[in-house]
């Protein structure tokens, strides 16, 4: 049942992240913003992400992963129900702490929790998988409701409800002290403190962070951007620019869950070599080819492996006590890339146009390929 609400979390978390970038136009329209501007939503969120995540082993070693969750869970469904709320954007900004400190709580307790059962290799990559389901999912409820005239705030009603399912799921658990999630698992004699402070002094945690923030940024502006590229600049139907979008979290779910296959086969580095090539390629056909759509699957097929495989290897790169806490640094470092890479991008969008962004998407390819 644990690995159950793990893949329903992370599905969760991936329908309250992955609906953004298509509501992204009508959300600046109700608040009359530019795309500099919308990307305070992004930037509002890292923050207390980044916190979530560096705390997130502490609080699990100190009131179990359950309790953890159940807090992660209620803060991100309040926030989701002030998005679609908010009378102000400015309200609406601030309700991205919110979303932050679930999101983060969540994503780096799971995380840490499937990456110590080392003895199930494919289970990393379909936790991902179902993020990206979740994923998939949001573009295409957002897509669908803004088709039948539906206002972009009742999407967002939605996703709280899908979230908030999950929290009364994880306080059933937190009454029926079920174990698995509510044990305490202390790993070595040093506080979590102290081995959060190793992790932070570990290289091959730090360079781990640093490729998934290059990583997740680009993931993240493929995904909050495509929408308004295909769309507002290329002209491409709503309906087919948005179900485009969910394509592309279709390519990264389905390339998640073969994705242990393909390691069983060439191992886990040529598995990450050859998801690379395929990732510069196709950002390059986005860019050169602007009235294909087979470029937004394959760049999710090719981003699939990435983060599972990189959180996959580090209990096998560093010693087992540190593990939480460094998987809870690698993910805050990870939503630094989540937040100022779109917002980057937005910003050079509101200079040059939208048709910068698949141009800025290759050199981050390039990085991924150094690192």
């Amino acid at each position: 049942m644990a690995i159950l609400l793990s893949f329903y979390a992370f599905i969760a978390i991936g329908i309250a992240e992955g609906g953004l970038g298509v509501l992204i136009p009508s959300i600046s329209e109700t608040y009359s913003l530019t795309s500099a501007n919308i990307t305070l939503l992004f930037l509002s969120q890292v923050t207390v992400y980044i916190f979530a995540a560096l705390s997130s082993s502490i609080l699990s070693n100190r009131i179990g992963l359950a309790k953890t969750l159940l807090i992660a869970s209620i803060t991100l469904a309040l926030g989701l129900i002030i998005y679609a709320s908010s009378p102000y954007w400015w309200l609406m900004v601030a309700a991205g702490s919110l979303l932050g400190l679930g999101i983060g709580l969540i994503d780096a307790g799971i995380n840490s929790y499937i990456a110590n059962r080392q003895s199930q290799a494919d289970l990393m990559g379909l936790l991902h998988g179902f993020y990206g389901i979740g994923a998939l999912l949001g573009p295409a409820v957002a897509t669908t409701s803004l088709a039948l005239g539906l206002f972009w705030r009742s999407v967002y009603l939605v996703f709280a409800l899908v979230v908030g399912l999950f929290a009364i799921a994880m306080l059933c658990v937190v009454i029926s002290d079920y174990k698995p999630l509510t044990k305490r698992i202390k790993k070595s004699d040093k506080t979590a403190s102290a081995n959060l402070g190793q992790a932070l002094k570990t290289p091959t945690v730090l360079l781990s962070g640093l490729l998934l923030s290059v990583y997740v940024g680009t993931e993240a502006s493929v995904g909050n951007w495509a929408y308004s590229v295909q769309h507002i600049s290329r002209n491409t139907p709503t309906l087919i620019a948005g179900y485009s979008v969910s394509v592309y979290w279709l390519g990264l779910t389905l390339g998640r869950f073969i994705s242990g296959r393909f390691v069983k086969i060439w191992g886990a580095n040529r598995t990450l070599n050859y998801s690379l090539i395929l990732l510069s390629l196709s950002l390059i056909a986005w860019w050169l080819l602007p009235n294909q759509l087979i470029s937004l699957p394959l760049i999710g097929i090719a981003l699939a492996p990435i983060f599972p495989l990189t959180i996959w290897l580090t209990p096998q790169r560093i010693p087992t006590a540190i593990v939480p806490a460094a998987i809870g640094f690698i993910t805050s470092v990870a939503s630094l890339g989540a937040a100022m890479i779109p917002s980057i991008a937005g910003y050079f969008a509101s200079r040059f146009g939208l048709e910068v962004i698949p141009v800025l998407m290759i050199p981050l390819a390039l990085l991924m390929v150094v690192l």
